[in-house]
């Protein structure tokens, strides 16, 4: 038996069939008649000395050879399809693929991302709205924004972007309604959960307590979406408390309103994250420096406020 690999047409070919278990349909994917395609089989089976199918009369089987070859070689396919896919995103700078959470997506991303459209028509932008964990490899994403704690990942090249903070927020109309904090105990509280992960809470709890008022906050409407609480908010449904990066915009422009000049600082922020090493290729470099540009142009909104660390509020 030869030591040398058999062609790759052949191992493809097998590959193909042993998935389908089905020489014509594994010959429709590969654009190749059946008869090439049993051609390139029995090649590889004269190669190895021995069988790989059960030839049956409308069906085959793997053939115990077969069995032990299958997994090997789509495992081989697979990581051969990963590296090229890997090697055309190197070479690639006029695609970008940015992943972000449903929030950042929606109220940070959407909303301003035509003007990055406009200062880069060579780059074709795309997003993908997924709190899934990324894999830079597998996923083909160029940048992931994501929120949590700082933390150091092995291969990843990080960027913070501003710290987090949250503070109540309002339709102008409804801040003549509620001109204090206590008044607020009349309001409609609207409750965003998509932060209940992080202790201590930053919840209308916390802020009462930071204000050094007290009323019953437990009741309102409640949303595991951070992005549905601002619409609800921005419909007139109620008070909610706003964060940073998802509501600056708004707040700028006068849709909302941050009427108290308090906000709770987070023990968490957004970053901006791409594999170690790609960080100043062109196009990576042009979208960072893009979203430092678009933060700066609310940074006016942070300056009015008096951040308070969430570990200097008392606790309950």
């Amino acid at each position: 038996m030869p030591d040398r690999l058999p062609p790759l047409t052949a191992l493809r070919a097998f590959e193909a069939a042993a998935r389908h278990m089905s020489f014509a349909k594994a010959a429709d994917e590969l654009f190749v008649t059946p008869a090439a395609l049993s051609y390139q089989i029995k090649s590889l089976e004269e190669h190895l000395g021995a069988p790989l199918f059960h030839r049956l009369n409308r069906a085959v089987s793997l053939t115990e050879a077969g069995e032990a070859l299958a997994p090997g070689v789509s495992d081989g396919f697979q990581s051969l399809s990963a590296a090229w896919r890997t090697v055309q995103r190197l070479t690639d700078d006029a695609t970008l693929m940015v992943t972000a959470g449903p929030g950042f997506t929606a109220k940070w991303l959407a909303p301003r991302f035509f003007e990055f459209a406009r200062a880069h028509p060579e780059i074709d932008l795309r997003f993908s709205a997924t709190l899934h964990n990324v894999d830079f490899g597998r996923d083909e994403v160029d940048v992931a924004i994501r929120f949590g704690r700082d933390q150091t990942t092995p291969g990843l090249w990080s960027y913070e972007l501003p710290e987090e903070w949250v503070t109540p927020v309002m339709t102008p109309e409804l801040a003549k309604q509620y001109p204090t904090p206590q008044s607020l105990e009349h309001a409609t509280l609207i409750h965003d959960e998509s932060i209940n992960f992080l202790t201590p809470r930053a919840d209308w709890s916390a802020w009462t307590r930071m204000m050094g008022v007290s009323f019953d906050t437990s009741h309102g409407p409640r949303f595991t979406g951070a992005d549905h609480s601002i619409d609800a908010a921005l419909a007139g449904a109620g008070v909610a408390l706003g964060r940073r990066a998802l509501v600056v915009k708004d707040i700028s422009e006068g849709r909302l309103v941050a009427p108290f000049a308090e906000a709770i600082v987070l023990q968490a922020r957004f970053r901006f994250l791409c594999q170690d090493g790609v960080q100043d290729r062109p196009h990576i470099a042009a979208f960072r420096n893009w979203m430092r540009e678009e933060i700066a142009k609310t940074a006016h909104v942070t300056e009015a406020l008096t951040l308070i660390p969430i570990e200097d509020i008392p606790e309950q």
